[in-house]
Order: structure tokens, then C-alpha cells, then sequence
């Protein structure tokens, strides 16, 4: 991880336009020592192959020194970046002793069943060598956030970890976490935010990629703005519905510059810090798996529909356009790496509703953005967008249902910090302090 081979983790901040946030003392000596344990515990190192042929042995043993979580990705790549949460993972080249993909004969809640493991096991018997866990859209092990559960799995050396959401406000229900976690984030707002900016680095042909892209088209503007869309089947419209409510929105939030062409109402309104900077110019960057967006804002901004009453030169452009997901394709992912990247070095975003790709620009750009809500049963909806009051993640799937018996969580204090997304009534995500008091 030096300059020469990983650049992205020592240019990166110069293309950032906002830092709301730096790393607490606390967590900056956590990330130290959590480096300094990956040094001696990677694969490599006498310590792991130690842990290795503890694996082999068929049990867990107390007083190993390297434990592991092994994070089996799985979706699209703004999913897999979230559901790396906490952890930083490793490929370890031990997939003949785990197997690879879902190991549900493994799963935490299997084994509690059968008492294998867990409070009511056979102490007698051994903790299993390995335990899955799959905290996936289905959340099959909620008891993974009641403190009693976490007691028993930190004497499990090797945790297979399979999920494809972000769960980092889930882990505030496990009342043993609650004091670390306030150390480690006084500001709830920033978790995704600086955890992404550190663990998070390109590699160089991907940030090769971003960088020659961005001083082609993006660097010269003195606004840019990130417009990112998303279609799922479940929610689909026609591409006039999804302009119309894009353009209705921005009305709504000022985001894209206003034209000769919009209504006199729509004018009045003004823009939103577009055209700001010496050279008068705005960039918007379309990251969309569509072309049909970009000819349309880019027709509006065409020479006959200038930028209204600011002279502002607007600029639309859009890297690519590859028509559908391809999440196994490793061209296409890292592809999509750089464009959320592209997103994330703008001074404004508007982003799609449930969109994992969204959350993840926005959290690295240190932006609240604007979230286009979702069409749900294929309607559009009333109110084209919310502005979202923190720039986090949403929880898509937190956990209900479970009941812990370990120390009660402080609810109240919780209550405080996590309220319901602006694009999913059934998912939470972190909030400042200020807006929901």
C-alpha cells in the first residue's frame, strides 16, 4: 500500500469537495492497531498458518491470536461495498476448508437448533471451527445483534460472513457495543463516511480510470453536479416519467441549472450555487446504465437553451451507458468502481431511492443528497424527491423480531440518532442529533 501501488489512497483527497468530518482519536488509534494486527495476521504470516491448521483441526480453540471474518460477496457492487461495514476483508486462499457461496447447514441459528453451539450448547463438545452467517436480504441470523449471541461468536475463530446490506445503526442494538461505538462515531452521520474514505482505495488502473476521466471533462467546472439513476423491475417507469420527475425535482431542490426554455415559475426559483467559481461553468455527470438521460439533459443545455440569466456555460456528460447490470463481470465492476467515484468529487448529488450505488458516492463525497423516491407498483410518485438529512446509508433490512436477553440497549438514546429512510418506510439510518430533536 505504498504511492506507487495504490495511488488512489494518497491522491484521493484532492478531488474530495467537502470533509464535514475527521476520524475521532479514538478510532484513529482502533484503525492503527486494527493495521497493525492485519500485518501480522494476513495471509503469509506464521500466525495464519497457525490459524489455518486450527481450521484443519475441526474446533475453535480460546487464546488464538488472529481471528478472521471471511466476507463472501454476492449482488451488485454498490451492495458489496456496504456490506463490508465494519470489517475490511480478505480473500484467503482457503476455500477448500470453507467452500464458497451459502453454507446454511452452518448458519449460527442451525447450529443454536441443534445446540451445537450457543448459551444452552454442550460445553463438553467444542466451539465449531467455523460458524456462517447469513445477514443477508433475508436476515436469517437476528440473533447475531443480541450481546448474548456476540458473547458466544467471539469464541468462534473464523466467522463466514454473507451479507449484501449495510447493518452498521443494527449493531447500535447490541447494548454491549453502545459505549464503544459512541467513542469510536460521536457524530452518527459519519460512520459510512469516514469508514469508506479509509478502508476504501481503488486500484490503479480502475483510479487511472477516474482521474484521466475527471481531468478531461469535470476538473474545469467551477460547480459539479452527480446525477445518478437507477431502474429496478419492481419499480419501473418510462424514461419520460423518470426525466419528467428528474426535472421536477430539481425545481423542487434547485439541483440543475434552470434554462430560457423552463416556465416563468420555474426561473424565479433560481439554481443552487451553480456557476459559482471564476469561469462560470457547471458539469453534470450522468452515472446511469441508460444513454436515454444523458441526450435529454444534454439537448436542454444545448446552445439555444442557455443556462438562464446566470451566463453559466453547462456541460453534460456520461462515461457509459451498458444498458444492463453485469455484477459477475469484473471489466464492468471496476467500471462502475470509477463512476462512483466520479459521483463522489461533486459539489451536489441527486441519486436514486434504494439504490446501494447512490449510498455509496454520496457517503464518499461527504454529501446529503438529493433521493429521487421510488416508483413503487410502477407509479410515480407525488413528491418526485426528498432531501435526505444525512448522508449515511439506509439500513434496507434492520433486524425485528429477535428477542436478546443479554443488558437492555438505551432505546431512548437510540431513538435519537436513527429514524426511517426517505426512500424505504421499513429501513432506518443514522440522523444528526439536531434534526430529529
Amino acid at each position: 500500500m505504498d504511492r506507487r501501488s495504490c495511488r488512489s489512497r494518497y491522491e484521493s483527497w484532492r478531488y474530495y469537495k467537502h470533509f464535514p468530518y475527521v476520524a475521532s482519536p479514538h478510532l484513529q488509534r482502533k484503525l492503527r492497531a486494527y493495521e497493525a494486527r492485519h500485518r501480522q495476521c494476513a495471509p503469509g504470516t506464521p500466525l495464519y498458518v497457525k490459524s489455518v491448521e486450527q481450521l484443519r483441526s475441526g474446533r475453535s480453540a480460546e487464546g488464538m491470536e488472529c481471528n478472521y471474518v471471511v466476507w463472501i460477496p454476492f449482488d451488485g457492487l454498490g451492495n458489496r461495498i456496504l456490506s463490508m461495514d465494519i470489517e475490511e476483508y480478505m480473500r484467503l486462499p482457503v476455500t477448500n476448508l470453507l467452500g464458497v457461496g451459502q453454507d446454511i447447514e452452518k448458519s449460527y441459528t442451525r447450529l443454536l437448533d441443534a445446540k451445537v453451539i450457543g448459551p444452552a450448547a454442550n460445553a463438553t463438545a467444542g466451539v465449531p471451527p467455523y460458524v456462517y452467517l447469513s445477514l443477508g436480504w433475508q436476515l436469517k441470523d437476528l440473533l447475531f445483534f443480541c450481546g448474548e449471541h456476540q458473547l458466544v461468536l467471539a469464541k468462534v475463530n473464523w466467522l463466514l460472513l454473507y451479507s449484501d446490506l449495510y447493518f452498521a445503526p443494527s449493531l447500535y442494538t447490541v447494548a454491549e457495543f453502545q459505549d464503544e461505538l459512541r467513542r469510536l462515531f460521536p457524530a452518527k452521520e459519519s460512520v459510512h463516511h469516514i469508514l469508506s474514505r479509509y478502508l476504501l482505495h481503488p486500484t490503479n488502473p480502475v483510479w487511472s480510470m477516474v482521474t484521466r476521466y475527471y481531468r478531461l471533462y469535470l476538473a474545469s467546472a467551477s460547480w459539479r453536479i452527480g446525477v445518478q439513476i437507477r431502474m429496478f423491475s419492481f419499480t419501473s417507469i418510462s424514461a419520460d416519467d423518470m426525466y419528467n420527475q428528474i426535472l421536477a425535482c430539481s425545481r423542487q431542490e434547485h439541483i440543475l441549472p434552470e434554462t430560457d426554455a423552463d416556465n416563468d415559475e420555474a426561473v424565479a426559483t433560481g439554481g443552487h450555487g451553480y456557476g459559482s467559481g471564476s469561469n462560470n461553468s457547471t458539469a453534470i455527470f450522468i452515472a446511469s446504465l441508460y444513454g436515454d438521460y444523458y441526450k435529454r439533459l444534454r439537448s436542454r443545455y444545448s446552445d439555444q437553451h442557455a443556462a438562464k440569466g446566470t451566463g453559466a456555460r453547462v456541460g453534460v456528460f456520461q462515461r457509459t451507458h451498458e444498458e444492463r447490470q453485469a455484477t459477475q463481470n469484473l471489466a464492468h465492476n471496476q467500471r462502475a468502481l470509477a463512476e462512483i467515484y466520479l459521483l463522489s468529487f461533486s459539489e451536489a448529488l441527486l441519486t436514486s431511492g434504494l439504490s446501494t450505488f447512490g449510498y455509496v458516492s454520496s457517503s464518499l463525497a461527504g454529501v446529503r443528497p438529493v433521493i429521487l423516491l421510488t416508483a413503487f407498483d410502477h407509479k410515480v410518485p407525488e413528491i418526485p424527491c426528498r432531501r435526505a438529512v444525512s448522508m449515511e446509508p439506509c439500513n434496507l433490512k434492520p433486524p425485528q423480531g429477535m428477542e436478546c436477553r443479554g443488558k437492555p440497549m438505551d432505546i431512548e438514546g437510540l431513538a435519537r440518532h436513527i429514524g426511517v429512510c426517505e426512500d424505504f418506510k421499513d429501513g432506518v439510518k443514522f440522523f444528526l442529533l439536531d434534526i430529529v430533536a
